[in-house]
Order: C-alpha cells, then structure tokens, then sequence
C-alpha cells in the first residue's frame, strides 16, 4: 500500500494476461480491472519470442504487487514494479511492466473521458505519417511492391529485396546458393554489400525522387561495414538506415553515424531506457525506434521522446506485427504528443485483428488515424482471442538458419 491517501478510491481488483496470435504472432495483452464496475484497462506486454515469460513473470510476480492499489497512481507503481525484482530490466520483465504502464494509462483516459494523447498535453499533428515495408524476391519484384504502395498514397516505403541463402531479412532467401560451402544455404555478407546499392540505385531510376527511401540492415554488420554500406548509400538519399550494427556494439554507433552520410535509425533491440538513453546522449541517432514494450510501456517511451526533442534528436518507434493494436495505439499517442516525432513505422492489421480488438489504428493512404474514443479506444473480444492460440518457436527455426556460408551463426 501506499503511504498516502487516494483521492477516488478506484482501486485495481485483478490482473489478467491474454496472448492470441492471429497473424501468427503472439500478442501479449494485460487487462487491468477496477474496483469501478465496467471501468478496466488494456496494455501491450508483447515480447513475441519469449511470451510464456512475460506471462509468468506477470501472474506470478507482478499481479501481487497491483491488486489493491489505486489505479491512479501510474508512476509509483511502476517503479515498484521496475526495482521489485532487484536485478532489474530486460525485455521479460520490461514487457511486463509495459502491460501494466499501459493498461492504467487506459483507465487514465476513461477516467477522465479523453484519449491518452489529450492527457500528454494534445496533438501537434493530425494524423500520423506512417512508412511500409516492400519486399520481393527479386529487385524488379520488390519495385513492384514499392510501386503499388505508392498508388495507394505511402510517401515513406522501406526496401527489402531476395538474397541467396536462407537467412535473408525481410525478403524471400534461397536454399543451396553456396554449394560448395561448409553451409550451403549461408547468407553472404559480401553479397549483401554488392546487391543493395544495386537495389535503390534501380529504385531512384523507376520511383523516382519524390519518395522516401528507407532501408532495414537488421544488426548484420560490424562498425566498419556499416559505414562502407552507408556510404555506398549516399547517392540515393535514404530516409534513414536502419540497425546497422547489432546492439553489442552499440557503443561504436557514435563513430558510424559521425562517418554515414545517411541518417541512422536504431534502438529496436534497446532493453532498458539508460541503453536507449545512452544512443541519444551519445550521438549515435538520428532517430530513435524502440520497441516500446521493451522498454517498459508509455511513461518511459515519454521521458525518451523529451530527450530526443532536446537533443535534436528524431522518434520512429517500433511497431511490426509483434506489437498488438494497443502498442500501436501507445505508439501513436507519443507520435501524436511529441515533437520529436519523424515517421512512425506502419503496419497494416488484417480483418481478424480488428475483430479481436475493435478500435485498432487504421493505416491508410501513408497515415495512421488514432481513435479518439477514451483511453487507448481500443477493446478486447477475449472469446475470439481464444481461437487464436500462441505459436511456439517459429522465430527459433529461422533464426538457426542465419549463417554464414562457412556456418557460423550470425545475427538475426
């Protein structure tokens, strides 16, 4: 208990985890209810790969050190939950922070009967610039994409094209590219290199200079290759480059980005906010692009969006399929709020998410559109969430084919 009085005496009765993966992603959700009949709060905990722990941590652990205490007090509960376990942080325990940060972010706004965004001082924006991933297995197929992104409105599209191997990114591989290797089916970082100024040089010739370019490396290279790759990049003027360098060295981000003539976009595998912090601090962003659960839900996304602004620094947080509508719903409110904002990663939900979870962001014509009912705007129908059970160890399999050619692993 707290050592002050509640003003309202709302207090949290029951904490309850639901994952449902209708894409085929675990989407870790915590519901919060009240002491006020009908009143309860939903938060995103998605940690997609390791979901089983986040939920353990928050039945287990977490849920005893909530129930029973006033839904009004946001911040003091979480760094309760945040130095309860002692050793501290970390996406497991992060995500579970995430899900209760959110969720009385949630009853926050019902309570006040606004948006989440109004309670963070309202828009300084409309709706929300948003980019999208295009991807083939060839450059010309991968263009394709692009092209038809762009009639329907994107101005922001991401490139991704085939490579040989099975431990491509974001794009189609190939089995038995190296036939003669220790691992035939190795990912080639020397191909790598060669291929993608190829792609965006052929993208600038059939896209033409009026839409912005970007590019996800996804942690493959070392400081030195990233600043060749950058460099070979200049000529068709990215948006930004994303995750260059894996975050083991994430302490030589400040030379890459001193020698890259292209902005540097990182932080996705950020799990504490110092860590996230430092990459601002220290210079080695250009924009910001956390994975907010990670890093512990709303409250802490905030206090990194202020640094940013001070620091002339730029947000473009995380949001694929492993965030659930209402990580995106956080996202969007810090988007909304924040001057630091410089694109907001989109992703299109199919018609069955939306049916889980009504009230999802739309993303349509190259924007996000927030709800503005209270809270995050977004419900949660747990029936239907129930015909989607968790999947085990999909990212697992993919990620022990990510090697070499001569077949040592590399990062994912």
């Amino acid at each position: 208990m707290t050592p002050w009085p509640a003003r309202e005496d709302i207090r949290i009765t029951d904490l309850r985890v639901i994952v449902t993966a209708p894409e085929g992603v675990n989407l870790v959700v915590v519901r919060l209810d009240t002491s006020v009949p009908g009143l309860s709060g939903l938060g995103c905990a998605t940690f997609h790969q390791r979901y089983d722990a986040v939920v353990s941590a928050l039945t287990t652990h977490v849920r005893e050190l909530v129930v029973g205490r006033s839904a009004a007090d946001i911040s003091d509960i979480g760094r309760l939950v945040h130095f309860s376990s002692y050793w501290r942080g970390g996406p497991v325990l992060n995500s579970a922070l995430s899900g209760v940060d959110m969720a009385l972010w949630d009853i926050a706004g019902k309570r006040a009967g606004m948006p989440v965004y109004e309670l963070l001082g309202g828009r300084l924006r409309g709706d929300v610039p948003v980019y999208v991933h295009a991807s083939g297995a060839t450059v010309a197929e991968t263009l394709d994409h692009a092209e038809s992104l762009i009639a329907a409105g994107f101005s922001h599209v991401r490139l991704q094209t085939g490579q040989p191997g099975l431990g491509t990114y974001g794009a189609p591989g190939s089995r038995g590219a190296y036939p003669l290797a220790p691992y035939p089916d190795g990912w080639s970082v020397q191909h790598y290199l060669a291929q993608t100024p190829k792609l965006f040089a052929a993208a600038r010739e059939r896209l033409g200079d009026d839409v912005e370019l970007l590019h996800d490396v996804h942690s493959r290279l070392t400081p030195k290759q990233a600043v060749v790759l950058a460099r070979s990049l200049e000529p068709y003027r990215l948006f930004f480059l994303e995750d260059p360098v894996a975050p083991e060295h994430y302490d030589r981000l400040p030379e890459v980005r001193a020698a890259s003539p292209v902005p540097i976009a990182c932080g996705e595998l950020a799990v504490s906010v110092p860590e996230a912090a430092r990459l601002v601090s220290a210079g080695g962003v250009d924009l910001l692009r956390c994975h907010v659960s990670a890093i512990g839900g709303l409250t802490p996304a905030r206090k990194l969006a202020d640094l940013c602004e001070l620091s002339g620094v730029q947000t473009a947080w995380h949001a694929p399929a492993d965030v659930s509508p209402v990580g995106a719903a956080a996202n969007l409110a810090l988007d909304l709020t924040s001057p630091a904002f410089g694109i907001q990663e989109g992703h299109v939900y199919p018609d069955v998410v939306h049916e889980i979870f009504p009230g999802t962001p739309v993303v349509q014509a190259g924007y996000a559109q927030p709800s503005n009912a209270p809270g995050w705007g977004i419900e949660l129908d747990e029936k239907l969430a129930a015909e989607h059970p968790p999947v085990v160890g999909g990212h697992e399999r993919w990620a022990g084919t990510v090697r070499r050619p001569d077949g040592a692993i590399e990062a994912p």
